[in-house]
């Protein structure tokens, strides 16, 4: 089974942003508990080429390690030597998309606009994030899934729990979460069991939203 493929069977990306060190480590062990088999670490988090390699070496065999908010080529090129096996970026960088197709590696860039999506597709992109989605909601992904039906779609920013089904009903392959999922207040207080739990409930309230929709 290919990346595109998994990642539509699990419908879940982690979003790790700003953790580093054995928070992150400990935060990523919660989130593999928990189910979540897609976890993303930006790179505008401190040592997140350093994380990225840590979270290989240990979970490599299980989920898939991405990295996220990758704004040029250098980033993309550290990103992959530490073992990243997708990009996520914030924005449809040519260079950077065709650097990671010629690398042969998944890359799935953020867009808003239909014009935008297409665009990324055009380049090389074998999926699409549209961010930030929480400024116009499910109805918008509903909209422009009628000419771009062929365009695997990851719905990106402000994504809560309860909008789960509401996402995949309009269209969406998968939903990337950050801060809804991983609650700085539970990390900060270490509380690593009560994220397993979270991650648990995320997980289940996608299958549901999926089970509905079947």
């Amino acid at each position: 089974m290919d990346l595109i493929q998994e990642l539509h069977k699990e419908k879940i990306i982690a979003i790790i942003r700003g953790l580093d060190g054995a928070v992150l480590m400990k935060t990523a062990q919660a989130l593999v508990e928990g189910g979540i088999r897609f976890i993303e670490v930006t790179m505008n988090s401190a040592d997140a080429a350093v994380s990225i390699a840590k979270l290989k070496e240990k979970y490599g065999a299980f989920i898939h390690i991405g990295a996220g908010t990758v704004l040029d080529v250098p980033q993309a090129k550290e990103a992959l030597q530490a073992g990243a096996t997708y990009l996520i970026t914030p924005n449809v960088n040519r260079k950077v998309i065709t650097y990671a197709v010629r690398q042969g590696i998944e890359i799935w860039p953020g867009a808003f606009t239909p014009t935008e999506i297409a665009h990324a597709v055009e380049l090389g992109a074998s999926a699409v994030k549209v961010f930030p989605i929480s400024f116009v909601g499910p109805r918008y992904l509903d909209a422009i899934q009628g000419p771009l039906d062929r365009i695997p779609l990851i719905a990106v920013g402000g994504v809560k729990v309860d909008q789960f089904p509401e996402y995949l009903r309009a269209g969406a392959m998968a939903v990337g979460v950050g801060n809804h999922l991983i609650d700085p207040t539970i990390v900060r207080s270490g509380k690593f069991d009560q994220l397993a739990e979270r991650a648990r409930q995320f997980v289940r309230r996608i299958k549901e939203g999926e089970n509905r929709d079947a």
